[in-house]
């Protein structure tokens, strides 16, 4: 008897170089960024004033650049990461175009890099995913990594290829839309008089506010970017697995830890690249995220002078204030408490 239904793949499914055309193309609404604001509680200026906006040059309030990020993610879970047993992490992801309500994205990935675990169980797969609107412009380029079941523990082991990936995203390779023009920028509008001139490298800043997470919510989140992972939603198959609860979608940790980082980054109004990432600890609903951030490194964007990078490294922590910075421990593994390191570069006004 013929199936119908879509089982996803399993490791031994994926081959080098495999390049896959992810379903359901996305028109992102208005009322999308509604709903984005109400589970985030996003204050970032430039993507809620479409006034502001325009006086930047810019047409209107773009999206706010994760919510993109979600989405291009989200058509990839059917064809990924459905057998998933963890998201393992990111590098070298560049935002293109920015993205309006009424823009229509689609997502290709292909598949750069294969790994067998040890176990024989498990593979990590390595893929590039492209996200790209209406008219064909890239909106978001990056890489990621994730653990897959293998279906048929007998199959074969395929030949380890393991990409080479950048530290981090240059500057020169950081896309600036053209009619941006920042000499009109408003502070007060904005929320903080802080601009780049004002960080230094080593820089640490307590994000202060937490955010308790509800279970409701997080579906919900996880449903608009049409994220179909099952450890997200089925209790029921929960039950049987390590943790016996739904596991927290990685990508609303950095949602929330993006809204808490507004407090004493207010004026980071464009991710303009994701250098690298991992989600360190799982979470779950009932958890409380606060985050903390260091800066990496600040850099001239070049032929520019009104505007300038900050390569920032964002961490969120569950069930404990930041005001420590909770980190590594000795042994250079992530605390208990520590769910998220992201490593990410910001574009923000100068002082031109």
């Amino acid at each position: 008897m013929s199936s119908k239904t879509n089982t996803g793949n399993f490791f031994e499914d994926f081959q080098i170089g495999q390049e896959i055309i992810h379903a359901t193309p996305r028109t992102v609404t208005e009322g999308d960024v509604s709903l984005y604001t109400a589970l985030y509680g996003m204050r970032f200026a430039v993507q809620s004033s479409d006034a502001l906006a325009g006086d930047l040059g810019l047409p209107g309030a773009p999206i706010d650049d994760f919510l993109v990020f979600h989405i291009v993610f989200g058509k990839t879970v059917p064809d990924i990461s459905l057998n998933a047993v963890a998201n393992l992490g990111y590098a070298n992801g560049v935002f293109g175009a920015p993205v309006y309500p009424g823009d229509t994205l689609s997502t290709t990935s292909e598949v750069i890099g294969l790994k067998e675990n040890s176990n024989g169980k498990t593979g990590v797969v390595y893929v590039r995913s492209v996200g790209r609107n209406q008219t064909g412009e890239m909106v978001l380029d990056y890489v990621r990594w994730v653990m897959v079941r293998k279906g048929n523990v007998d199959a074969p082991t395929p030949e380890a290829v393991i990409p080479a990936l950048s530290d981090a995203v240059g500057a020169a390779d950081l896309v600036i839309p053209a009619e941006l023009d920042l000499s009109a920028y408003d502070t007060v509008q904005a929320g903080s008089a802080h601009l780049w001139d004002d960080y230094e490298v080593g820089e640490k800043i307590d994000h202060v506010d937490g955010m308790t997470i509800e279970e409701a919510e997080h579906m919900m989140a996880t449903r608009l970017y049409q994220n179909t992972a099952k450890v997200h939603f089925d209790q029921f198959s929960a039950n049987a697995g390590r943790f016996e609860r739904r596991l927290i979608y990685g990508g609303h940790i950095i949602s929330l830890a993006r809204a808490l980082s507004f407090n004493g980054l207010a004026n980071a109004f464009r991710i303009a690249a994701i250098n690298a990432g991992a989600h360190t600890n799982p979470t779950f609903a009932g958890d409380t995220i606060y985050a903390w951030s260091e800066v990496l490194d600040k850099f001239e964007v070049p032929g520019r002078t009104d505007i300038g990078a900050l390569r920032l490294r964002t961490v969120a922590c569950k069930d404990q204030s930041a005001e420590m910075f909770p980190d590594k421990g000795e042994d250079g593994r992530a605390t208990e408490s520590v769910v998220l390191d992201f490593d990410y570069s910001v574009l923000m006004a100068g002082r031109s």
